[in-house]
């Protein structure tokens, strides 16, 4: 196939200007045939208010010479000839001989899923083992949390069926390189099991949380189809290791209040960045693991119509959507003056500020929206970077223990609620010191009313005491680094900011160490995934569920089908 980048259009000129630009840059005859379609799209702002389409766009002329000889006769570097790369799962080596039983994949987040999704499609009947409970009672729960009801320990913003990414945004964005067509396979899955086509092509994909349920649902019926079984409200509890061999030998799990036992010979750990007491199982059981660097800070809130003008030179529902617009997004990264970094994470154009908290008596907040883009708000996590070994000790769980403290001084702030700051309020608060001698709760009363309803929050939430949530230095340098965000964005730290937090899982602070054939330092233990500290989000942790199914077809037979 020929590739061809950079083809350039005004924003919202007709699909039909395209391919007649498609024609010109290759030179074809009116009568010449061809097929073509987007594979990148992006829109360049560059000299805004005047704004480009930019495509990239693969084109068949079904035959393979012709095309070499037209690229060559070209000689365009943005004109270039490509072999398309399509996935195929490895036949399986079985280097260690055939298992006694099916594979068992512990969490259904994206990495578990897609693991157990491969596994299922090559004969392996795996046995999928997730926490909380299937999407349509999951997604009733959390509404009712929102709501102001009790929080469901194992049926929350974190735990259940898709993970946490399900009450996210969907986005498909990744820095990860793969040359096997995995990226590309995963996006196939998607759209097959019903995500928008746009995700093919889209410089920032995403798929939006409301249609993200219904791909998940999809994903799990595919599963048990291809005769894999998936297991709801099943926490495994412990580990089952042989004495002799020191291999996997089986799990424990509670469902309903008791205890139940797989025997299995390889046990795929895919947990969220919220199984904290998974982890400590792990920890307990002398799996290997190490601190992992991660970031904390707030989710800071405005108006996105200011974003859209900001980055566009244009806003208005009318004059997007005459230009084929979505609401725009930023990516905003600073240097502190003391060397650290902060930079912007998860940023949700037209989306909410959620509850997105799983423990009792902690609180945390994650930014979420539909694939419309369509409230009145943008938000974005400001993280600032935490290193491994800040925290004094060298204990593996350091860096999650700080995030626990940090979650519990966060649920006083508000009485559980999340507790929302003006922007320069918090500074303010910060810089004349009236945060060291912070009341526990501050009065809701202090958010007025229209600017509660403009806020677009998931969740109960009231004014509170921000400026004392971090220590000093990490608040100082979110101020600098906003301050330095108003200048390439004006209004950016400005009176229509609003801050939220804390923003306190961007990532797993610990890694499950792992070896070449991806099993951990236990025989049969297969850690993958954003909470093993293998991946970055959805993107990256399917990719990572891909590669553990392969992990495990390179090791092991299936296990011989019963009578």
């Amino acid at each position: 196939m020929i590739v061809i980048s950079q083809v350039k259009l005004p924003c919202g000129a007709p699909s039909k200007e395209l391919e007649k630009k498609i024609r010109g840059r290759l030179k074809l005859s009116a009568g010449d045939k061809f097929t073509w379609r987007i594979t990148r799209h992006a829109v360049d702002a560059r000299k805004k208010p005047e704004l480009f389409d930019i495509y990239s766009v693969s084109v068949l002329l079904g035959d393979e010479r012709r095309e070499n000889g037209i690229v060559r006769r070209l000689k365009d570097d943005k004109i270039r000839f490509e072999k398309p790369v399509h996935y195929t799962f490895p036949v399986p080596s079985g280097d260690n001989g055939r298992l006694k039983n099916p594979p068992v994949v512990v969490g259904a987040g994206p990495a578990g899923l897609f693991c157990s999704l491969y596994l299922a499609e090559n004969g392996y009947r795996p046995i999928l083992l997730e926490r909380g409970k299937a999407m349509e009672e999951r997604i009733r729960d959390v509404t009712r949390f929102w709501e102001g009801g009790d929080l469901d320990p194992e049926s929350n913003c974190q735990f259940g069926e898709g993970g946490a990414g399900t009450f996210s945004d969907g986005k498909l964005t990744t820095g990860i390189k793969d040359k096997s067509g995995r990226i590309e396979e995963v996006i196939r899955r998607f759209i097959e099991a019903g995500a928008p086509e746009d995700i093919a092509y889209e410089n920032l994909p995403h798929i939006g949380t409301d249609k993200l349920r219904s791909v998940i649902i999809s994903l799990r019926e595919r599963i048990i189809r291809a005769g894999g079984t998936v297991i709801f409200g099943a926490k495994v509890t412990d580990l089952l290791t042989d004495e002799s061999t020191g291999r996997i030998r089986g799990v424990v799990y509670v469902r309903d209040g008791k205890a139940a036992q797989l025997d299995t010979q390889v046990l795929v750990l895919a947990p969220g960045h919220s199984a904290r007491d998974l982890i400590r199982t792990l920890h307990k059981n002398h799996v290997r693991m190490e601190q992992k660097n991660f970031a904390v800070g707030f989710r800071v809130s405005h108006p996105q119509e200011m974003i859209d003008f900001r980055q566009y030179g244009v806003c208005g529902e009318e004059k997007m959507k005459s230009l084929n617009l979505s609401h725009a997004s930023y990516k905003l990264t600073a240097k502190a003056s003391s060397g650290r970094g902060v930079y912007s994470f998860c940023m949700c154009p037209g989306g909410y500020v959620v509850n997105a908290s799983s423990q009792e008596g902690r609180l945390t907040v994650n930014g979420m929206s539909d694939y419309a883009r369509d409230s009145a708000r943008a938000n974005s996590a400001i993280v600032m970077t935490v290193s491994a070994g800040e925290f004094g000790s060298d204990d593996p769980l350091a860096g999650m223990l700080f995030q626990e403290a940090l979650e519990q001084k966060a649920y006083s702030l508000a009485g559980g609620r999340i507790p929302v700051r003006r922007y320069a309020d918090l500074k303010a608060d910060f810089l004349d010191g009236s945060h060291a001698g912070h009341k526990e709760e501050t009065e809701a009363s202090e958010i007025s009313t229209e600017e509660a309803e403009d806020l677009c929050i998931r969740g109960q939430y009231a004014g509170g005491d921000l400026a004392s949530l971090y220590p000093e230095d990490l608040t100082r340098d979110f101020i600098e680094a906003m301050e330095y965000f108003d200048g390439i964005l004006p209004g950016f730290a400005g009176e229509k900011a609003f801050v939220m937090g804390p923003e306190s899982r961007t990532s797993s602070p610990v890694r499950i160490l792992r070896e070449k054939n991806m099993e951990g330092s236990v025989g049969g233990l297969i850690p993958c995934g954003e909470g093993a500290g293998y991946a970055g989000g959805i993107m990256s942790a399917a990719v990572d569920g891909i590669k553990a199914a392969e992990a495990v077809a390179a090791g092991y037979y299936p296990a011989a089908l019963q009578g």
